[in-house]
């Protein structure tokens, strides 16, 4: 087998790779004339097609890795057409039309496509038993076009994967995918941290044959993104930059461990070029949805260290484009960003006003966890700032975007939206002087939160249920319950501005004088840059300065 380092004659369709040392500032600015020799990765993927397409396959391949799953679709599409034997061709086009970490799911237009090309890919019979065996696998997700049942489809994926693993062992590619497959069904799973395990054991035995694989560090960083390995193989996160510099999603993906660090400089800075080079790769004629999912996470970030003009300035360049990749993902963030704008900066009126299903170009009744996301902060405005009515609308919508989610089989989705019901439940049943209802229903809310995983597809809850905990009891006037709330808070979510806050001011009332100063410290050092005007700094620094 030969191996193939994908530099600049197979970079991505344009030719051209954004510098990823510009800053947000200059994101959207030409990539036209840029040429710069930037690598993809490498992969070793041998087909039985005419010599002349290898190398572009293993181009397509390497941004399958990637996740950019358009100009893979574009570079597959484009081989098949000028190599219409070519049948792994075909299986490229398939294996775009699926994202398995993704909350998207396949619109009935593409299985119907998918299994199209995977049909296609089988009447030309390649004689290659190996190709055989990966075309099955995609089939296996293809197969009964018509059916709705995407988990159906994923378990269908992991097992006929495992099949070309167990039958290849020595096939990085086969591991690879095989990896991915295990992860997709994590989710699904009793215990999602062994399937996690054991595709990082796979993952990094890729890694340690070949450190430039882009599969074997994109899978890696999704393994770890769990409670329990956050802190794992971080050689392997911060590789990425190295192996693929202009690649949004590249760019991005070290930030799904470092936000669970709370290590914000570094989400920062992947992400403000992340966001850049997203916009120099459309999708279409639309804004990919890359870009929003970087400026989330760096509004997420900015707002942790206290820094709101930044973050105000990241949520009007997200509102100021039109035209979005109209996916999960970009209504996810569309709806995630101005609410945690409100909500983190404490205004419950601009929260309880949020304009809802905005921007209308986004198909949002396809979509009820984002549509529950905004009223979760619609209600938690209104039932925080008086207005009874208003909460009571938000938790009538979101108990119907709840069973929307589990009508069509999205248990998880049901459950996240749920935990947010049960929280804005909370704080209308406070507001109307319910105090051990409102905290029966906290705690049920924080208690589900703690079950869960965070989706991949976020930096983090617009606000934690055991952070909302601790507000409740400080409010209730039972400063220790408090500061236990927002220390779970804190274990599951580190360096969260009003987790510190909230932290420090239950220990003040507690009279544990030696641990609110601890929380305010490090409150001080979270939002040490220059610019921040949230009074509770000047808390911070006269509690700290009279200590």
């Amino acid at each position: 087998m030969r191996s193939l380092s994908i530099l600049a004659a197979v970079v991505l369709a344009t030719g051209a790779w954004p510098d990823p040392e510009k800053g947000l500032a200059e994101a959207g600015s030409s990539a036209e004339g840029a040429h710069d020799e930037r690598s993809l990765g490498t992969v070793e993927f041998p087909i039985s097609c005419a010599p002349e397409a290898q190398e572009e396959f293993e181009r397509g391949v390497a941004l399958l890795h990637h996740m950019m799953y358009v100009e893979a679709g574009k570079t597959f599409r484009s081989l098949a057409e000028a190599h219409p034997e070519c049948a792994m061709a075909r299986w490229g086009v398939a294996m775009t039309l699926f994202q398995p970490l993704w909350p998207t799911r396949p619109s009935p237009e593409a299985l119907a496509e998918g299994w199209e090309a995977v049909q296609a890919a089988r009447a030309l019979a390649p004689g290659d038993e190996r190709e055989q065996a990966f075309i099955a696998a995609v089939e296996a997700f293809f197969q009964d076009p018509e059916s709705g049942d995407y988990w159906a489809r994923i378990r269908r994926f992991e097992e006929a994967s495992e099949r070309v693993y167990r039958a290849y062992p020595e096939d990085r590619e086969a591991a690879a995918f095989y990896a991915l497959a295990h992860l997709a069904t994590a989710g699904q799973a009793e215990e999602p941290s062994v399937h996690n395990a054991e595709a990082a054991e796979i993952l990094l035995a890729i890694y340690d044959e070949e450190p430039t694989h882009p599969g074997a560090v994109h899978y890696t960083i999704h393994a770890n993104d769990i409670d329990s390995r956050a802190g794992e193989s971080l050689e392997v996160v911060r590789s990425y930059d190295d192996i693929a510099p202009g690649v949004p999603h590249a760019l991005h993906m070290p930030t799904h461990i470092f936000v669970r660090l709370g290590e914000w400089d570094e989400v920062i800075r992947w992400n403000e070029k992340s966001a850049d080079a997203a916009l120099k790769f459309p999708a279409g004629d639309r804004v990919s949805h890359h870009y929003p999912h970087a400026l989330d996470y760096l509004l997420y970030a900015h707002l942790q260290r206290a820094e709101d003009e930044r973050a105000r300035e990241i949520l009007a360049a997200a509102q100021s484009k039109d035209g979005y990749q109209p996916s999960f993902i970009s209504a996810f963030h569309l709806a995630a960003m101005p609410a945690r704008y409100a909500v983190e900066r404490r205004q419950w009126a601009d929260a309880a006003a949020l304009a809802e299903r905005s921007p209308e170009s986004i198909p949002w009744d396809e979509f009820p966890w984002p549509v529950a996301m905004n009223q979760f902060a619609r209600g938690l405005g209104a039932a925080r700032g008086g207005d009874p009515e208003g909460a009571r609308e938000a938790i009538e919508k979101l108990a119907r975007q709840e069973a929307q989610a589990q009508e069509a089989g999205e248990e998880y989705f049901a459950t996240q939206i749920e935990i947010s019901r049960l929280a804005v439940e909370a704080w209308a049943a406070h507001a109307g002087g319910e105090s051990a209802k409102a905290l029966e229903l906290m705690r049920a809310s924080a208690e589900l939160e703690a079950s869960t995983q965070k989706h991949p597809v976020t930096p983090g809850a617009i606000l934690p249920s055991y952070e909302l905990l601790g507000d409740l009891h400080a409010e209730l006037g039972q400063p220790g319950e408090a500061l236990a709330a927002y220390e779970a808070s804190l274990q599951a979510w580190p360096g969260r501005f009003n987790s510190l806050l909230g932290a420090a001011r239950a220990a003040a009332a507690a009279g544990d004088d030696t641990r609110a100063r601890s929380y305010y410290s490090s409150l001080l050092e979270l939002a040490s840059e220059p610019g921040s005007a949230r009074p509770e700094l000047e808390e911070a620094r006269a509690f700290v300065g009279a200590a």
